[in-house]
Order: C-alpha cells, then structure tokens, then sequence
C-alpha cells in the first residue's frame, strides 16, 4: 500500500509521516530530503541551477542514500553525512527553484517509483498524490493557517541552535513561508495543490497524535 501525505511547510507533513509508518511498520521515504539534497550539492559546487545542462551534468554523478531507520535516518550525498546541511537557511531558500526543474523532479520520481515497486511505503511532499502517485490508496493532504506554521517554525529554531544565515524573527519566517508557498503553487512543473480524492486534514489547532490517528482511522475506513 503507497500512503502519500502531500501539503506546504509547516503542516506537520514529516513528523506526522515518520510516526504514520513507525504505527503501520512501513517505511517512510523523505523526499524533500532529495530535493534538499540536490540543492546543497548544487550550491556547494557553486553551479548554477538556472542553467540546465549543468544541473543534467550534475545529476548523472548525483548519488544519494540513507542509513539508519526511523527517527535516526541520516541522508548522503556519496560518502558525505550531508543531514544538517541540508536544513540550512541557504537550501531552503533556493529548493524550490531547484525543485520546480523538469530533469530534478523526474530524476526523483524515477528514485520514488523504483522504491515503490518493491514494498509499502508511506510518501512526504507535496505532490505525492497528484503526480508522483495518483494511484496511492490513501492521500492525504495537510494544511494550517500561514500564522500557525510561522509561529511552529520559530519554535522549533528556538530549541535548536541557529544555522548560519537563520532568522530567529517571526515576520521573516512568515514571509518565507508566504514566499515559499507561492512558488510551490504556482510553479509550472507538478504544483502543490490537493488531489481531488485527498482526504484534508487542517492541522491548525491539532496535536501530532491528533493527526496520527486521523489517518489510521481514515486508512482503517479505506481497507474496511
């Protein structure tokens, strides 16, 4: 069974979906971490991702894998532990523009439907059901007031040391969340937006577990 949860930053997605496969023991697949992954690798060998055949020439040597299970996934590019770097300021600001390139997202979708072929899985991002797996038995899609997600965002920098370029400021975080989802809605290539068969879940005033169980029962009412 393929679960996808799709929706923008802030919601919850990845907690929820970590927690979603540790209850059903499937594996989740991370695949912002690709995507954060390619961008730091872009970023760090100072190639311009506006330019396509570098960013093609780029991903024939790209090589990605994971080690560990469950909450202590650690991500790779190679050989290089890259799981803090790809959570900087600097990747952040640049993944959606990099994510939004035709040759990136079907060089992931290649890596996400292998994966698939082979097990259950449960599919983070933000546009698992519509495009990468319109045929997933259960859609999910997150969503929460801008506000909130601002306000989640701070909190979680407040327990965590800043990375360079951060911003501990909730206007700044609510801008970037702002920006973020206008590219990510308006981007030609594969946009986040709700599957029409996407079960919604506004996540604003819910706990992690509150979500949780949502989804079992709604995975429960799907298979009855």
């Amino acid at each position: 069974m393929i679960i996808t949860i799709d929706g923008p930053a802030g919601t919850g997605k990845t907690t929820v979906a970590k927690r979603v496969s540790d209850c059903l023991h499937i594996p989740y697949f991370d695949t912002g971490a690709i995507y954060r992954s390619i961008t730091f690798g872009l970023l760090e060998h100072s190639i311009d991702y506006g330019n396509r055949d570098l960013v093609i020439e780029f991903l024939k040597g790209f090589a990605f894998k994971t080690k560990g299970k469950k909450g202590g996934k650690r991500y790779f590019i190679g050989e290089v532990d890259v799981t803090e770097n790809i959570r900087s300021s600097e990747v952040t600001n640049a993944v959606s523009a990099v994510s939004a390139i035709k040759e990136v997202r079907d060089f992931v979708y290649t890596i996400q439907r292998d994966y698939s072929r082979s097990k259950d899985a449960v599919f983070e991002g933000r546009d698992m059901g519509t495009v990468v797996f319109p045929e997933a038995e259960v859609k999910i899609f997150l969503t929460a007031r801008p506000e909130i997600r601002a306000r989640r965002r701070l909190d979680e920098l407040v327990e965590k040391p800043l990375r360079q370029g951060e911003a501990l400021d909730y206007d700044t975080i609510l801008n970037d969340i702002l920006r973020r989802d206008h590219l990510d809605s308006t981007r030609d290539i594969a946009p986040l937006k709700c599957a029409d068969d996407a079960f919604v879940i506004d996540t604003s005033e819910m706990s992690i577990d509150e979500v949780v169980n949502q989804i079992l029962e709604y995975k429960l009412s799907k298979n009855a």
